[in-house]
């Protein structure tokens, strides 16, 4: 019986394949869902609740209880995220349509295959992806969509790269997921912030740490490096409606150009 099963499936895929039937989901069958959301209206008791689960959420993994709630995968490519934050990155690329992502921290390449599937599922869009260290380089995947960097976000070559791949580009979003020392967050920023359209996104990952609410020992990291730069910066704000699930990883993270 599993013999004759696998060659139906078998005959089926290449008649698939040999009539050339366009697969199941393409550009083609984008939904015009765009509804509008408002920042999380919470009581104080309902805000110390979500806080103290993002705090057992995040921090638990280093208390060797096997709780490894940020350790993901995409199709086997490993990261460290939230999956209601993907969520969130794959309900903006739909809706702003961005035609090029900068991300900033690759790791294994898992967020960068993410959206790069993301991607191909809507029929646009392209990755740059930047990281110093070319430890995991070998395992990254390789995908037509991402471009790989290697070297300091915020080194003159690195910069310069990125600006030629945002030649001709007119919507990009910025992801800043490396050194989360406060002082490189903030140059990253004053960086990166050039190649945001009005309207268009820059996030800052890992706004939660330093105590807001989690691992209050890192010292001044992401969260600290965006208040000093919306003081100095009137042009763009943190869209807390990105942070509708509650959970995230990225508090005031959302920034948005005005």
């Amino acid at each position: 019986m599993f013999e004759r099963i696998h060659k139906l499936i078998s005959g089926t895929q290449r008649i698939q394949s040999d009539t050339n039937v366009p697969p199941p989901w393409t550009s083609m069958h984008l939904g015009t869902f765009r509804a509008s959301f408002a920042e999380p209206n919470l009581t104080e008791e309902e805000r110390r609740l979500v806080e103290s689960f993002s705090d057992l959420y995040y921090r638990k993994i280093d208390n060797f209880r096997g709780l490894h709630t940020i350790v993901l995968s995409w199709m086997g490519y490993e990261m460290f995220k939230c999956p209601l934050d993907l969520w969130v990155y794959q309900e903006l690329i739909i809706r702003e349509r961005p035609d090029l992502i900068i991300e900033v921290g690759t790791y294994k390449g898992g967020s960068a295959l993410y959206l790069a599937t993301v991607f191909d599922l809507a029929g646009f869009g392209e990755i740059v992806t930047i990281d110093i260290d070319p430890t995991h380089d070998s395992i990254r995947p390789r995908h037509p969509r991402i471009t790989y960097l290697t070297g300091s976000s915020i080194a003159d070559d690195v910069i310069d790269d990125v600006a030629n791949a945002a030649k001709g580009k007119s919507n990009i979003l910025v992801i800043l997921d490396g050194d989360h020392r406060c002082e490189h967050v903030l140059q990253e920023l004053r960086i990166y912030q050039r190649f945001i359209q009005p309207g268009g996104f820059l996030v800052v990952e890992d706004t939660n740490i330093n105590g807001h609410p989690t691992y209050p020992e890192f010292g001044p990291g992401p969260w600290e490096a965006v208040d000093l730069f919306l003081r100095e910066n009137d042009g763009f704000y943190a869209d807390r409606s990105c942070e509708r699930f509650l959970l995230t990883m990225n508090p005031r993270g959302f920034l948005r150009r005005r």
